[in-house]
């Protein structure tokens, strides 16, 4: 029987997330406007004609220390419809270069911040731009990210209203005393009353998004949280392992450290546990940290080797489009590349009453890279790389599939000793523990990857 700990600990290795391929730490501040401008009316003709639209809303009412986002705190109810004024303006810019009547819009997803926090009239006047502007697929996954301080009942309608089918809820754990540690609000509602309203709202899915290493949480602590999660049945769970990172995020540094962090054992030990409470009560595990009940849409993709991904998360082949991101910092993910704007909001107001867009630094993808992007993708998502599979996208062999990636037995030796990898007929399979340490594998199929130059956190 494979002792997980034992896995885990070997490969627990800084390296990257593999969000994107290649990391966001690759994006060149030469890449501009009118880079973006080519990326996106290239993206008419190759890869995905499906449309996923992010819109990053910045703003929370007070910062949890854990967080690493790109958020602003609430200056005033101006600072807020002068925002969104530039975010419609920035749709239109965009739109203009897409061609709108022969591509469909399979998936929206609304991130932050806390988009729930703004006022209502906000929401509905994005949406009746995006409405209008699109063709919006009937069964679409129209999802939004909600922090539980700001859902009540009048909320929950009035999303569902908007078209919303998907609400994703920030619980991040159940215990008090951990919330009010690392300064996140406590729900407004009740949880086994706000899932209730949700599900009567007519929602489609509910996902609860739990995070792990933070301050005060012992791994009994954290069990309880996961216990009571799996008692309120979700379609879907994803436990985060806490990323500190206090070079990169200061608030981490200042509070965090000061409080006092668990240990890399518990942490682990909290994966471990919480991972196994999930299974064992008939969650399938996809990736690393995500859970789907049988019969949602992501562990039937997963049966079939129909998985995907992106900076918002997994999600199905079929719901797949190319990301066009609006709002500060938002990433676009074409097939030609990466697009980001600018983080600091105050700057990307003023770019795009200016310029339009607002794009601050971004990736033109070569040939080589488009195929070791496939590669790292299906090996994240779906567990196999079939080389001859990759070849026929690009219509190149096999063998040059490998010789992008500078493939080479030896670099998977130990993944194979330990049973987390089988090379067969042109293919890796990752074993079931093997998903355990992906992230790892992925490395291994990176043939840029610098582990030594870069700052990455750990892989668990």
């Amino acid at each position: 029987m494979v002792n997980k700990k034992q896995i885990i600990l070997k490969y627990n290795r800084p390296g990257p997330r593999y969000t994107s391929y290649p990391p966001a730490n690759f994006f060149k501040s030469e890449f501009n406007n009118n880079n973006f401008i080519t990326q996106i009316e290239e993206s008419n003709n190759v890869g995905q004609k499906n449309i996923s639209i992010y819109i990053h809303i910045p703003f929370c009412s007070q910062r949890c220390h854990f967080c690493g986002c790109n958020t602003t705190l609430f200056e005033n109810e101006t600072l807020v419809s002068k925002y969104v004024d530039c975010l419609i303006k920035e749709i239109h810019s965009v739109t203009k270069h897409i061609n709108t009547q022969a591509r469909e819009v399979t998936q929206i997803h609304w991130g932050g911040g806390t988009p729930n926090s703004i006022q209502h009239k906000h929401i509905e006047r994005v949406m009746n731009e995006l409405k209008t502007l699109f063709k919006i697929k009937n069964n679409a996954e129209i999802a939004i990210e909600c922090n539980p301080a700001y859902i009540d009942n009048d909320q929950i309608l009035f999303l569902r209203k908007m078209g919303f089918n998907r609400i994703s809820i920030g619980i991040q754990d159940f215990n008090t005393k951990i919330l009010d540690c690392v300064n996140r609000l406590r729900s407004k509602l009740p949880h086994n009353e706000l899932i209730k309203m949700v599900r009567e709202a007519g929602f489609t899915g509910v996902n609860y998004d739990f995070i792990y290493g933070l301050p005060g949480q012992t791994v009994e602590s954290f069990n309880e949280t996961i216990k009571q999660a799996i008692e309120l049945s979700p379609d879907r769970l994803v436990t985060f392992s806490y990323a500190h990172v206090p070079w990169a995020t200061m608030s981490q540094q200042k509070n965090l450290e000061k409080i006092g962090l668990p240990s890399p054992e518990e942490k682990l030990s909290m994966f471990l546990s919480s991972m196994d409470l999930i299974v064992q009560s008939g969650y399938i595990q996809i990736g690393l940290d995500h859970y789907a009940k049988p019969n949602d849409d992501l562990s039937k993709a997963l049966l079939n080797k129909r998985l995907h991904r992106n900076f918002q998360g997994y999600c199905t082949k079929e719901t797949t489009g190319q990301v066009y991101g609006f709002g500060s910092s938002s990433i676009s993910q074409l097939w030609g590349g990466f697009s980001q704007n600018e983080k600091t909001l105050i700057k990307y107001i003023e770019r795009i009453e200016n310029e339009e867009l607002a794009v601050e630094r971004g990736y033109s993808l070569s040939f080589n890279e488009q195929v070791c992007k496939e590669v790292i993708d299906e090996i994240m998502c779906n567990g196999v790389l079939n080389f001859d599979e990759v070849g026929n996208i690009f219509l190149i062999s096999a063998l040059k599939v490998k010789e992008i990636i500078c493939y080479n037995n030896e670099k998977f030796k130990e993944f194979v000793d330990d049973n987390l990898l089988e090379i067969t007929n042109n293919k890796l399979i990752v074993s079931k523990s093997g998903m355990l340490v992906v992230r790892n594998i992925a490395m291994a199929l990176d043939p840029q990857l610098n582990t030594e130059g870069d700052k990455y956190s750990k892989t668990i």
